[in-house]
C-alpha cells in the first residue's frame, strides 16, 4: 500500500485530527487505536485493488492520498469500523464517525455494514443507514439509503447510485443496477441488470441494460 506520509506520520495525522476536533481530554494515543489503524489501512488496500479511477494505484499498488478526499473517507469509515470491532471504544468510533461528517459531509454509522469493496465520489450529502450492502457498491454524492418502518434496502453487486438517488424501506435490488440521478426507490424491488431513472416528468423508469455504471470504476471478473 502507498501511503502519501510515512506509515507513522499517516497515523499521527489522523490522531491529530480527532484530539484537535475533539479536545474533551479524553486523548487518544496510538497505542490503543494501533491495530485499527493497520486493519484499516489493510482493508484499504484491499478495497481500492479493485478501483481504476486515476489515483486510486501508483507503480502497480493501492494508493491512499491523505489529501484525496474520497479516498480518505472512506479510510476514515474503515478505521471506525476497525476501532469498533475491535476495541468497543466508543468514544473513539463516535469521534471518526463524526470527523467523516465534518470533513466530508459523509454520514454512516461505524457499525454500519458496508461491503469490502466500495467507492464515495464527491460524498457531500451522503447518508448510508444499516442495509444489506454487496461488493462493487459506489454512491455519488446526495445520495441516501435508509429504512422504512424498521426495513432497510437489501443490495446486490455492481449496484451504483448516481447524485441525489435514494433507495428507501424493503427493496431488493438486483446485481448490476444503476440508480440514476434524483431517482428515488421506495419500498420497490428491481431485478439485475438494470437502470432506474426518472424522466423530466418526474415518473420513474426501470429498463433492462447490459451495461453497469459500476463497472466504469471498479475492475471487472475478479474479487
Amino acid at each position: 500500500m502507498n501511503l502519501s506520509l510515512p506509515y507513522n506520520e499517516f497515523t499521527a495525522y489522523t490522531l491529530r485530527q480527532l484530539n484537535n476536533m475533539f479536545p474533551d481530554r479524553r486523548v487518544l494515543k496510538l497505542k490503543e487505536l494501533q491495530p485499527a489503524f493497520e486493519q484499516a489501512i489493510e482493508r484499504t488496500a484491499y478495497c481500492f485493488r479493485h478501483v481504476t479511477l486515476t489515483g486510486y494505484s501508483k507503480e502497480g499498488e493501492p494508493n491512499l492520498n491523505h489529501l484525496h478526499s474520497d479516498q480518505y473517507a472512506v479510510y476514515l469509515w474503515f478505521l471506525s469500523n476497525a476501532v469498533w470491532q475491535l476495541t468497543q471504544n466508543e468514544a473513539a468510533a463516535n469521534k471518526l464517525f463524526y470527523l467523516n461528517k465534518a470533513l466530508h459531509g459523509f454520514s454512516c454509522m461505524y457499525d454500519t455494514l458496508l461491503p469490502d469493496i466500495f467507492l464515495l465520489l464527491h460524498t457531500t450529502g451522503t447518508v448510508l443507514g444499516k442495509a444489506a450492502y454487496s461488493d462493487f457498491f459506489v454512491a455519488a454524492q446526495g445520495c441516501t439509503v435508509g429504512n422504512h418502518q424498521g426495513h432497510y434496502p437489501v443490495l446486490g453487486q455492481r449496484v451504483a447510485m448516481l447524485p441525489g438517488s435514494s433507495i428507501i424501506g424493503e427493496c431488493h435490488i438486483g446485481d448490476r443496477v444503476s440508480v440514476g440521478i434524483g431517482a428515488t426507490l421506495y419500498r420497490q424491488d428491481v431485478p439485475e441488470k438494470s437502470v432506474v431513472y426518472k424522466e423530466s416528468s418526474g415518473q420513474l423508469k426501470i429498463r433492462h441494460s447490459s451495461s453497469d455504471w459500476a463497472s466504469r470504476v471498479f475492475h471487472h471478473g475478479y474479487k
